[in-house]
């Protein structure tokens, strides 16, 4: 049986990694993760994984780009051009890695968030994270749902928006991410 939107994806990087004259493979794979609600859907989760080894160093930098933007930048066009006009239940999320940053960045969001949770909770009062993209705002969120002393939310608007973590007794004037 074949994945679709899982080739789809495959074929439009490969496509917009050739109209920038950048020539390598696109490696895919599925990502399952538990579902935390039974009654919300899940959508498929895909990893397409631009192969670094027949590109130069500085290739790479820039198809990165300064804190990840370009590659977050690619990545948001891969989810929305990939999505549209797809039936909710056909919708899939996209990543987009390069080199292992995704990873190491994850790694970092991860620490960023624990050094957070310790502040607050030895100081009582809210820590603000700034210099984070949407997508690593909400990773910071998912992650704290575990910790039910605590609350995030988003503060602020772009480019200047920031995550806010704070004891769980207070109320968030602006919940969105």
């Amino acid at each position: 049986m074949t994945n679709i939107p899982m080739q789809r994806g495959e074929q439009w990087l490969k496509t917009l990694l050739h109209f920038t004259n950048i020539s390598t493979e696109v490696k895919c794979n599925l990502e399952t993760a538990p579902l935390l609600d039974a009654e919300s859907p899940q959508s498929d989760s895909y990893w397409l994984t631009i192969d670094q080894t027949s590109l130069m160093s500085e290739q790479i930098r820039i198809l990165i780009g300064a804190d990840g933007s370009v590659l977050d930048a690619i990545q948001y066009l891969a989810n929305s051009v990939l999505n549209l006009n797809q039936p909710e239940e056909q919708q899939a999320s996209y990543t987009i890695e390069l080199n292992g940053y995704r990873v190491r960045r994850e790694a970092e969001i991860r620490t960023l968030a624990e050094v957070a949770a310790q502040e607050v909770r030895l100081t009582g009062k809210e820590v603000e994270i700034k210099s984070l993209s949407s997508a690593e705002r909400r990773q910071i969120h998912t992650f704290f749902q575990d910790f039910p002393d605590l609350e995030t939310f988003s503060r602020g608007k772009e480019p200047h928006r920031l995550l806010v973590v704070r004891p769980a007794t207070e109320s968030p004037t602006d919940p969105g991410y």
